[in-house]
């Protein structure tokens, strides 16, 4: 814990008037985007109204670009690259901050839909680092898009408004579950039996299948499509409802998907009250964290070296050697959340090395497991760097580490970007009920952190 003081008492009262102001829109947004393909395209809405442009439009008309200019190229609809152009030469380097806007989740499998002793049920495969038990008999909502083999896409969001239907995963009944509370944790509910409850009405006429029948009929009355449609279709499960104040006090937020959508928001929101840097100022928004940073989305692929190519290109300034310069200059936030210590689980933690809420921006030196396996590890020149940035914008961080070094651990994006030779580090909002449906964070935290990536892209 340190000497660091509770961040909240830096601030008079208009001014933490200030930081429930900006988590009500930080709640509305966690409340709105749900997916990584809501959590981008609400992020190019927010950018474009500061006046950033779509840098594949910028390329297609054969625009260039100078200091000054704010351009953002989207892959694929779920990671985005946003660029606020600086006055030095993007070969000398970068500002980055990461996040990812994936969060552990329910999926729809290929073929869900089915009947079962007049029940309809659709199956489900999780998402990401999940306690199984904690989904079972909460209000779940359906989100995503359906793509019809004729390229139509199809939004899907049921369960947010409070007149809509929610669908939920069963649990036995405590009287029957004699043997089932003697499992361990991790068997109590097995992933196949993540199957969500869906319907029991049958449909007038039909024989078989009646019920599975009548939810088909509804879909393709509402959505338009069809049981094979979901072949093609990116539905997930998440916890039904908006985001809200927690405590007496209204000092924290309980919400889904605070991981990591908190960073992202916060480092969106830092850039995009940013009108001018010395250094290019950028912010990544990536997909498929949870499940490795893989696939065309994820940090793993080649879509940011590219989209920073195409921007060098559009400035004037792009050779190959000068890209990897640009990237070996940078210096980056990997902005994921971390651990906030909890008193209920205090054996987890090492205490005088754990986040604190209230504490301010949470550094991570390292992530990793036990002996710091697959970390991404600071240089301590680099993090004096930060500790001076901070220091001098007078904003609240602490460092931390992420539980006893013997409990477990994870892992950021950070080790990828570190593959270029930029400086990287860890930093975020500490949570409690981390990977929960339902986690939790403090306001000061938010904002604190919010203040600290707008003095990271400022830095010199």
């Amino acid at each position: 814990m340190g000497n660091k003081k509770n961040a909240w008492l830096k601030f008079d009262n208009t001014k933490k008037e200030e930081i429930f102001s900006f988590c009500e829109g930080y709640k509305k947004y966690i409340s709105d985007c749900k997916t990584e393909r809501e959590s981008i395209k609400e992020a190019i809405y927010l950018a474009e109204s500061k006046g950033y442009r779509n840098l594949k439009n910028v390329i297609s008309a054969g625009k260039s670009l100078k200091a000054g200019d704010k351009v953002y190229y989207n892959n694929m609809d779920k990671s985005l690259a946003l660029f606020l152009i600086g006055s030095e030469s993007i070969e000398s380097g970068m500002r980055i901050i990461g996040s990812h806007v994936d969060s552990p989740r329910l999926d729809l499998k290929p073929n869900p839909l089915y009947e079962d002793s007049e029940l309809s049920l659709m199956e489900t495969h999780y998402y990401g680092g999940v306690k199984k038990y904690q989904w079972v008999t909460i209000p779940l909502a359906l989100h995503g898009v359906v793509v019809k083999k004729d390229g139509t896409k199809i939004d899907v969001v049921v369960g947010e408004e409070e007149t809509d239907p929610v669908v939920m995963v069963s649990d036995l009944l405590v009287h029957l579950a004699s043997e089932q509370q003697q499992k361990k944790a991790t068997e109590v509910i097995a992933g196949e039996d993540l199957n969500i409850l869906v319907g029991s009405m049958p449909l007038e006429g039909e024989e078989k299948e009646a019920v599975k029948a009548n939810i088909l009929k509804l879909l393709k009355e509402k959505y338009d499509f069809e049981e094979e449609d979901f072949m093609s279709a990116e539905i997930e499960i998440v916890p039904a409802g908006k985001a809200r104040d927690l405590g007496l006090d209204r000092s924290m937020v309980a919400g889904y998907g605070h991981d990591d959508r908190i960073c992202a928001y916060t480092s969106l929101l830092a850039l995009l009250e940013t009108e001018s840097t010395k250094k290019t100022s950028v912010v990544l928004l990536v997909d498929k964290e949870e499940v490795g940073s893989i696939g065309a989305t994820g940090m793993q692929s080649r879509f940011f070296e590219n989209a920073v190519a195409e921007l060098m290109d559009r400035v004037g300034e792009y050779s190959e050697l000068k890209l990897r310069r640009a990237l070996a200059n940078s210096k980056m936030l990997s902005s994921d959340v971390t651990a906030a210590f909890d008193p209920n689980y205090a054996g987890a933690y090492e205490k005088k090395n754990s986040a604190f809420f209230g504490k301010g921006l949470a550094f991570a030196k390292y992530t990793g497991a036990r002996g710091k396996s697959g970390c991404n590890d600071a240089n301590a020149e680099f993090v004096a760097w930060l500790r001076n940035v901070m220091d001098e914008n007078d904003v609240a961080y602490q460092m931390a580490e992420l539980g006893k070094v013997d409990q477990g651990g994870g892992g950021t994006i950070a080790y990828i970007l570190a593959e270029y030779g930029m400086e990287v580090i860890d930093c975020g909002v500490a949570l409690q009920n981390m990977h929960a449906p339902w986690e939790v964070a403090s306001k000061v935290d938010i904002f604190e952190t919010m203040r600290g990536y707008k003095a990271f892209l400022m830095a010199e």
